[in-house]
């Protein structure tokens, strides 16, 4: 989709439809909305007046012009009580306003920039938003449909602004909203492929031509390689799989002057079907996205290498399959991670940590810090938080409020769970170090307790995306499959960290 910026008066627009605004509670609508009301004979106040519009959020009103105006349609979108519109909010509207449009045909949309007048939100933050919004909403993964099954879609959006000062921003917001938005599609389409076509091969090629395009550091180890380095943890995870291993590496120089990088750590497993303590059927197909930690680093990767931060970044990718076989790791096996700490295994459906710890090592041995992981991780956390937000952990508090922080300016929210020691007994093994679940109670901390093994005094945090990676409805900018939840907190926080640097 084309993103324009236009410098015009709104009452002047021609095409096919224009989105304007209204806050709750507002009777005689001003600013833009105001101008078009005008334009059509007040029937925005008319129908205000007479209760049809409310301005509660997400409302839509559609109203055809019939010749009032140049544009055919004008839709009044609800943003309901000025003082709690939020950025995520405009993405939201936006996002409503323009699937409404394309289920009737629109292929060109202009929109004012939702928040940028009354709202008091800045310019470049609001058009910001407002390209987020559109372009995640209308988001479609159509790959595989014949071509007479796929949709139309739209074609351009135009944010139109009278005042000609602010265009500089407005067009320095939309460059922003458009990357972020389109790494955050590339995460999306990753994770809603189908797993015969994402093998962990597959995802190191995603991974390879994503950085021949942006010019990032690539390599990958293979299972030889991870042999010498004694990753016994990944390669017992592998080992139920005809699929090789693969533990991809991405780097970003941002500020070459200067040594050490940030780690980011994505859980890769291409399918998990729970190995030998295998999974119900039912929805197993879901565990085609079990590699979204993975997506939302190597779609992350994309986003820091447009921006062009000044730091340092290192994305590792453990990736694989955990499929049953003959050959497949079994509970009470025993297996011996990077650091040298042994592994009892009491779940072969506990895997996901188990990659992790080796990549987590080989992050220590790079000197990587902070670091922080993504992973589809523990259906506990799933159970805990639902799908409103994901979980995080750390053993930094300064380290995981900008986490926080920068999931909050993306509209991805994250609830902090504890970590305290007493969670470790849980983990103990008789027969080995620790053991790879530490039973119902507690699962997500447990599961985070792992990791802490193996990232020992690194800062760090952990993102449990067990219950936010997938969405079964379409609601604001989130459209039924994967949502590429972390890919903004985790963009977001390089970019904090790197004026943090700079700031320093």
């Amino acid at each position: 989709m084309k993103i324009n910026v236009l410098n015009a008066d709104v009452t002047t627009i021609e095409g096919h439809a224009l989105l304007v605004n209204l806050f709750e509670g507002v009777e005689k609508p001003g600013g833009a909305t105001g101008a078009v009301d005008d334009m059509l004979g007040g029937i925005i106040s008319r129908l205000i007046a007479e209760g049809e519009i409310k301005g509660k959020f997400s409302e839509i009103t559609l109203i055809h012009t019939l010749g009032s105006m140049l544009v055919e349609r004008v839709v009044v979108l609800g943003l309901g009580k000025q003082h709690e519109l939020t950025l995520d909010r405009i993405r939201q509207v936006t996002a409503e306003g323009c699937r409404f449009l394309r289920k009737r045909g629109v292929r060109k949309i202009t929109t004012v920039v939702h928040g940028a007048g009354i709202g008091g939100i800045e310019p470049a933050i609001a058009a910001k938003a407002v390209v987020e919004g559109s372009i995640l909403g209308l988001y479609s993964f159509n790959k595989h449909k014949t071509a007479g099954e796929k949709p139309q879609e739209v074609e351009e959006l135009s944010l139109v602004e009278k005042e000609m000062e602010k265009i500089p921003a407005l067009e320095e917001g939309c460059a922003i909203g458009e990357i972020m938005a389109e790494v955050t599609c590339l995460a999306r389409d990753a994770v809603n492929e189908p797993a015969n076509l994402m093998t962990p091969g597959d995802l190191a090629e995603l991974a390879r031509n994503m950085a021949l395009d942006e010019k990032l550091g690539f390599t990958v180890l293979e299972e030889e390689q991870m042999h010498k380095l004694g990753m016994g943890a990944l390669l017992g995870v592998a080992r139920g799989s005809k699929q090789p291993p693969k533990l991809i590496i991405l780097r970003y120089s941002g500020n070459p002057s200067v040594e050490g990088a940030v780690g980011l750590v994505g859980k890769g497993i291409t399918f998990d079907s729970g190995g030998i303590s295998i999974k119900p059927s039912e929805s197993m197909w879901e565990m085609k996205g079990d590699m979204s930690g993975a997506a939302a680093v190597i779609a992350a990767m994309r986003g820091i290498a447009r921006i062009k931060p000044q730091i340092n970044v290192t994305a590792l990718i453990p990736a694989t399959e955990n499929l049953p076989s003959g050959n497949a790791l079994k509970p009470g096996d025993v297996l011996q991670a990077m650091n040298g700490k042994t592994i009892e295994i009491i779940s072969t459906d506990a895997e996901g940590r188990l990659i992790l710890a080796d990549a987590l090592c080989y992050a220590r041995q790079q000197a990587l810090s902070p670091i922080i992981d993504i992973a589809t991780l523990t259906g506990a956390c799933h159970i805990a938080l639902g799908d409103i937000c994901s979980g995080v952990f750390g053993s930094n508090p300064e380290l995981v409020s900008r986490v926080i922080s920068a999931g909050e300016q993306a509209g991805e929210r994250l609830w902090q769970l504890p970590l305290y020691e007493e969670y470790k007994e849980q983990n103990k093994s008789e027969v080995a170090d620790v053991k790879n679940t530490g039973g119902r109670y507690g699962g997500a901390i447990t599961a985070a307790q792992f990791l802490a093994e193996f990232v020992e005094d690194t800062p760090w945090v952990h993102l449990d995306i067990a219950g936010t990676f997938l969405s079964d409805k379409e609601k604001g900018y989130r459209v039924k499959g994967a949502t590429g939840v972390g890919v903004g907190t985790l963009v977001n926080l390089v970019i904090s960290l790197a004026q943090a640097h700079t700031q320093a």
